[in-house]
């Protein structure tokens, strides 16, 4: 007999078949404290939570029965998942259930948006007869959506009904499933500059982070509204009220904050033109039966041993296996990282190679984390688990070959990223005494440590360039640690790869790109 503890309020109904299992025993007592948690757990094979339960490494060190922590809902930011992974449990969520409730909360806001709806109820139910509302149909009208995953490819096909057209953008975004989706391909300064309205469906990465700010309000045309039931600080909250105060942005809707919750002097409190609710994307009875369902479904899996998927942490591994692998999960994660930030346009395929010893072992787990490093700058909350499941999700196609010869490396990993642009390949391998380096990219041999700050700049093989190079960083204070270049014939293009020891300023890299005999400068950090 398994026993489940649900520590937060979760729907019944939504962990009935929890309750209906005849080798499972629920017990619900919500509201405990970490203390309490610690003096029960160790009696449970799994445990349910919503957002309210901290499952701290206390709790898990006490739970020695523990395989399952099951989250109802998206997100674990209140589960320490490295903990879990050190021991054994498994971590799984429902990214799927609150779905369509958050698209028809978007759709409510966007709509209140048009019409001004909360701001005329304020005034009728206030005694004011007041009718000079005046707002704008949704028809005919341009929506841009910045994230077209699960709940922005919903929102699309909504608002094709609703006879809008339809410009999204996704990193992961290929020409064939945007045509599936009667959407538009844009950059999202395409579709800032030509939407009535958008809507932010991304995760909250370094790469989102005010994605829509100032330099992309400056392009707006006047009138347009925003929409965001995504995540706060999306969309720059203070570029968005002078926007609004210069006429820009005729009116937007909120329902996250970059701070939850807002402090009370937030200006989009006070303002007319904003709309705001109080993180409403998954407050239906439908999701929250949804999550219930999808987790226990999950949960029951991993109990009885059986094939499971929406796991967020580290399966387990054979420890032969293992043992082989680990020292190569870094490298490759890394190689993968580099090539997902270098690599222009939508990921449509990744084959990684791997030569010499490594073919004598299973190197899934190992793809997985390339396949993650490809995709962590882009995606909030991969991880080894669902990496492969997202890449699928996405049309991304993963090859994976072997090859008995590594030429003069005992082993090597090569990954070569396909996108509708170009493709681009990296190498890399373990040297003793060296640790992780690469050894190639593209068709240039180099070696160098993939870690800190990197510059990879292309250019051609003329005398002087080096120096060029050195002298301005130096003369912006940016210092070089390691430098590498690497080119196959005299006088024809070349790479050159620098470690430095912070990250050099915007204008730094724009000065840089337009020296004489430069074609290209990335910044990466990995």
């Amino acid at each position: 007999m398994y026993k489940v503890l649900v520590s937060d309020p979760i729907s019944d109904m939504g962990i009935q078949m929890l309750y209906d299992a005849a080798d499972v025993e629920v017990v619900k007592q919500t509201g405990l404290s970490e203390d309490e948690l610690v003096a029960i757990i160790g009696e449970y094979d799994a445990l349910l939570v919503r957002s309210q339960t901290k499952v701290t490494e206390k709790i898990m060190t006490a739970a020695s029965k523990l395989k399952v922590i099951g989250r109802a809902g998206v997100g674990v930011d209140n589960i320490d998942l490295e903990a879990a992974t050190k021991r054994g449990i498994i971590v799984i969520n429902a990214p799927d259930g609150n779905t369509i409730a958050t698209c028809e909360l978007t759709f409510a806001m966007m709509m209140s948006a048009a019409r001004m709806i909360p701001q005329a109820y304020k005034k009728t139910v206030g005694g004011e007869w007041d009718r000079k509302f005046i707002g704008v149909e949704l028809r005919n009208k341009t929506l841009g959506i910045l994230g077209m995953g699960r709940i922005g490819s919903e929102v699309a096909k909504r608002a094709k009904v609703f006879g809008m057209e339809v410009i999204g953008y996704d990193p992961f975004l290929t020409e064939e499933r945007a045509e599936k989706l009667g959407v538009k391909l844009g950059t999202v300064n395409e579709i800032v500059a030509k939407a009535d309205f958008i809507t932010v469906h991304t995760p909250l990465t370094p790469e989102t982070r005010h994605l829509i700010s100032k330099p992309q309000f400056e392009i707006m045309k006047p009138g347009m509204r925003l929409i965001n039931c995504a995540r706060g600080g999306i969309i720059d909250e203070m570029a968005m009220i002078e926007a609004i105060d210069q006429g820009i942005v005729a009116g937007a809707a909120f329902d996250v904050f970059e701070v939850e919750p807002p402090q009370k002097d937030h200006p989009f409190l006070n303002n007319p033109k904003v709309i705001v609710t109080p993180h409403l994307g998954a407050s239906t009875i439908e999701a929250q039966e949804n999550v219930a369902i999808d987790v226990s479904e999950e949960v029951l899996h991993i109990l009885r041993n059986e094939p499971f998927k929406n796991a967020v942490n580290l399966p387990p591994v054979p420890a032969n296996v293992l043992n082989k692998l680990q020292p190569y999960f870094g490298l490759g994660e890394k190689i993968g990282s580099i090539l997902g930030q270098i690599a222009q346009g939508a990921v449509s395929e990744i084959v990684v190679n791997y030569a010499g010893d490594l073919v004598d072992v299973d190197t899934s787990q190992l793809t997985r984390y390339i396949v993650k490093g490809v995709f962590e700058n882009q995606l909030e909350g991969i991880n080894i688990v669902n990496a492969m499941h997202l890449a699928k999700s996405r049309d991304v196609n993963i090859v994976v070959q072997t090859s008995n010869t590594s030429s003069s490396f005992t082993n090597l990993v090569t990954v070569t990223v396909k996108t509708k642009q170009e493709e681009k390949t990296l190498a890399g391998t373990l040297l003793s005494g060296y640790g992780e380096r690469i050894v190639r990219i593209d068709q240039y041999p180099v070696d160098f440590a993939a870690e800190g700050n990197l510059l990879l700049i292309s250019h051609n093989d003329k005398p002087g360039i080096i120096g060029r190079v050195g002298t301005l960083l130096g003369s912006n204070n940016v210092n070089i640690a390691t430098m590498q270049v690497g080119r196959k014939v005299i006088g024809g293009s070349a790479i050159m790869v620098l470690t430095i020891d912070k990250s050099a300023p915007a204008e730094v890299l724009a000065e840089l790109s337009t020296q004489a005999e430069i074609v290209n400068v990335r910044a990466l950090k990995v």
